[in-house]
Formats: structure tokens, sequence, C-alpha cells
């Protein structure tokens, strides 16, 4: 079967279409035949060596897919054979043409949401779902979500002021992403690229403060934003790492009384899990909008790697077996 293999760490490169055999189900899994395949953002974080990888290579790269269970193993229910699943994978392999997951990491896909569609959604919207519930907001308070034009902060945008924002103060990289924050519910919108924009918003806050920020560019700019945020309750939610990780030290928080939420690790990504089923749901009915860019044969991952690298990705690309 058609796959794509990680041959080693680094550029979009190592990333080359093969031929493996295809998989069986063992007890407790279930067979899906791949019809979209996410190419998402932490996994060019994973192919570029950025997090250690303790496995041989080369291997069949991949996190998410989404298509229909062929097959089951032993002790799984057989009324799943023919259902459309979203799954996800520990241990990759789901860039390929067939895939075998527990039945577990399966999460139904409902009738009115497309397949594409699903792949689209749920990695980003499901950690939107969660760092919502995990912000707490009130109702009264002031946001800052960055990259709002695409991605988690396109569904933190869309969801924000239904979970209890007040006002929503986004980024976003150029005005063709601007304004698709501002159509999702922005009241203002920065332009991250620009020099200084951390000072644009002290000027754009005019002495008001910054409740609850949603870092995902980290860097020197998550320090810069602390002395815009409100003592005592004000908190940073770090979930993303475009300039690397936040610099921010035990200190910078304490003499400002602030919090800072890491939103990773085990305990974390299971909410996320959990919240998929949601974010599909959310997406069938029309409550969020799914944000493709664009839908690519299986043998072009390295160049949908490479469009993710540039940031030049409007929404998200999923990649398809076989015809294009």
């Amino acid at each position: 079967m058609q796959a794509i293999l990680l041959t080693a760490t680094g550029g979009p490169d190592v990333l080359v279409a093969g031929e493996v055999p295809a998989p069986r189900p063992q007890a407790g899994e279930i067979l899906l035949r791949a019809e979209a395949i996410p190419a998402i953002f932490p996994e060019t974080m994973l192919r570029s060596g950025a997090f250690p990888l303790p496995v041989q290579f080369p291997i069949v790269f991949g996190t998410q897919a989404a298509g229909v269970v062929t097959e089951v193993g032993a002790g799984v229910d057989g009324s799943l054979i023919g259902q459309r699943v979203l799954v996800s994978s520990n241990s990759f392999g789901t860039y390929a043409e067939q895939i075998c997951v527990p039945a577990d990491a399966a999460t139904p896909i409902p009738d009115a949401l497309g397949t594409v569609e699903a792949a689209a959604v749920a990695m980003s919207a499901s950690v939107a779902i969660q760092l919502l519930g995990t912000a707490g907001l009130t109702g009264t308070e002031t946001v800052l979500i960055e990259v709002a034009g695409t991605g988690v902060g396109a569904y933190l945008t869309q969801l924000a002021k239904e979970y209890g924002a007040a006002r929503v103060i986004a980024t976003a990289g150029g005005p063709e992403k601007a304004a698709q924050a501002r159509e999702f519910g922005a009241d203002t919108v920065l332009d991250h690229h620009s020099p200084g924009w951390t000072d644009q918003l002290r000027e754009i806050l005019g002495g008001a403060t910054l409740d609850v920020v949603f870092d995902s560019i980290g860097g020197e700019s998550a320090l810069a934003l602390l002395d815009l945020m409100t003592p005592l309750r004000g908190r940073m939610l770090g979930y993303g790492f475009l300039t690397g990780p936040a610099q921010i030290g035990p200190m910078d928080l304490i003499m400002r009384g602030l919090t800072f939420i890491g939103c990773s690790g085990p305990a974390w990504l299971g909410g996320v899990a959990q919240a998929r089923g949601a974010a599909l749901e959310r997406a069938a009915s029309g409550s969020i909008t799914p944000l493709i860019d664009r839908v690519l044969p299986l043998e072009k991952a390295a160049y949908a790697h490479r469009l993710l690298d540039d940031r030049a990705a409007k929404g998200a690309i999923v990649l398809q077996p076989g015809p294009a």
C-alpha cells in the first residue's frame, strides 16, 4: 500500500512516498481505509527533530486520519465496520492508505459532516475547546488570541465569546489572515509580524489590561505581554512555540501575581482527545466553520509540510490517498 515514510528528522524532504505491507488489525484494533489525512503543525515539529523521537527510521509518519472502518480485530464490536471515524495515533502510521489503531482511538464522524471537513477541524478545534475550558472565562474579561486567522487561534476566536470573553483582541500574520480573524469575531486585530506589536497592543488597551492570553507565539513576546496583564488574576495559557518556548521564569510571574498554564503533557492531551467528539459535532451543526486551505494527494506530504513551515497555509491541509 502507499504510505509516507519519515526517513530521518530534518526538513520536509525527509518525508518520502513508498510502498509498505498493508496492516491487519490485532485484538482490540480497527482497520481504517483512510480518506482524509490532516497534515498538522505539531507534526512538523516532530519531523524536524524539535522533540526527540524514540523510533528507528524509517517509519510511516502521521498522527491523525479520517476514513471508513473496513475490518476489526478480536474483541471489537463488528458494527463498527462501514462507519466513518476520525482516528488518532500515538505511535504514528496515519500517512497511509490503511491504518490500524486501537478501537478506543476512534471518534465517530457525524452524518452531517464531510470526511475532509472532519479531518480538517478535529485537531485544532479540539485544542481550542480544551483551552477555553481550562481558561475559565467569566463573561467580563478581555482576552488576547495569538495567530487568530488560522489553526487553533481561528477556532478560539470563533468560540471565545460563547465561552465568556467580553472583548477579543487578536493577532494575525498579514492583512488576509487579519480579515479572517475579524470575520470570526475578533474586535481588534494586530499584525504580529510588525515590529513592536506588543507596544501597539499597549496603546490599544489604553490603560486596560488583558485577563487571559492564549499564547501560541512564545519566545520574547510572551514576556513583554506580562506587563499588560491583570495583576493577581491574569493568566497566560501557553500551547504553542512559533518562535520558541515562552521566555518566562517563575519570578516574572510571582512579582506580577500572574499565572502561566502550560498546556501540554499526557493529562492535557487526554482532555484534547475527550473534546474531539464535541469539535466534530460543532462543525456538523455549523457552530464552528472548518478551515481548509487545500486538499493534496498523499504523495505531496513533503510539499504540505513545506507550506506549514513557511506559514503559507490559511487553513488545514488535507492529504488524500489515491487519485487527487
